[in-house]
């Protein structure tokens, strides 16, 4: 499993997703909030005469914004806050990991196309880089197990995105427009990629036979267009099917081993 090390310069501030920080050094300050990263790259800090101004008008747009921002977080199933790292009198380091086994990879943002994420990609970015939640339409999400939303990452700077076992680098451009991938295996894409879901056959014999003895249930994901697509060689589904087996649990009965009994 990779970790990533962050050098912060004097003033540098980087921001991660609840659960993902491992270790800083003492002289970087670590804040929790739920207000996301500003453009100005505040971390969601107004200044005075800054776009949060204006008295108690600015006061409770902040806070609508916040909320916003909170609301569409918990409609993900992400983190409810974002932890903020800055380094305080000299140069100070801070190390963050994901939640699986698997590789990290930085992208590097320069203002001109957005990336998107799928849940739980992210690990931390800069200050500068703005976090937010693309709706992909109900339909679409749902039919692809992923639920309905992306994260959305727009602005300057980098982030850092972490997946399961190794990553594959592709652009449906160099293979005629277009791909077709195991829903669970999509971890991020540039803008400009147009993200959907389709079945696998129609409901006959043989799309039946895909979907309870491929393993690949009734949907693929499908990637169109001329951009990176960053895609993991292991889904969640697949490790947690792996350890399952490893535990025994191929050997529990229709209750799933819910009033088996252990030797102590």
């Amino acid at each position: 499993m990779q970790m990533a090390v962050v050098s912060l310069q004097p003033g540098q501030t980087v921001y991660c997703e609840a659960g993902k920080f491992l270790f800083k050094t003492t002289n970087v300050t670590m804040e929790t909030r739920l207000s996301g990263p500003s453009a100005n790259g505040s971390g969601g800090r107004q200044g005075q005469g800054g776009a949060g101004g204006g008295g108690m008008g600015g006061l409770l747009r902040q806070a609508m914004g916040t909320a916003m921002q909170v609301g569409q977080r918990a409609l993900a199933g992400e983190s409810l806050a974002f932890q903020y790292f800055t380094s305080q009198g000299g140069q100070g380091t801070v190390g963050f990991a994901g939640v699986l086994p698997g590789e990290m990879r930085a992208l590097e943002l320069d203002g001109r196309r957005a990336w998107f994420a799928e849940k739980d990609a992210f690990v931390a970015a800069e200050s500068t880089v703005e976090f937010g939640i693309a709706f992909a339409g109900g339909r679409t999400g749902m039919s692809g197990g992923e639920g309905f939303v992306l994260e959305k990452f727009t602005g300057y700077g980098t982030v850092i995105i972490a997946g399961a076992g190794n990553f594959i680098d592709l652009n449906p451009a160099d293979f005629g427009g277009r791909i077709e991938v195991d829903t669970g295996c999509v971890v991020a894409f540039e803008e400009g990629i147009q993200y959907g879901v389709q079945r696998i056959g129609g409901l006959n014999r043989q799309g039946l036979m895909n979907a309870v003895f491929g393993g690949e249930g009734l949907s693929l994901a499908t990637l169109e267009g001329n951009g990176r697509v960053i895609l993991q060689s292991l889904t969640i589904e697949s490790l947690a099917n792996a350890l399952k087996k490893a535990q025994g649990g191929d050997k529990q009965g229709p209750t799933g081993g819910l009033f088996s009994t252990h030797a102590g």
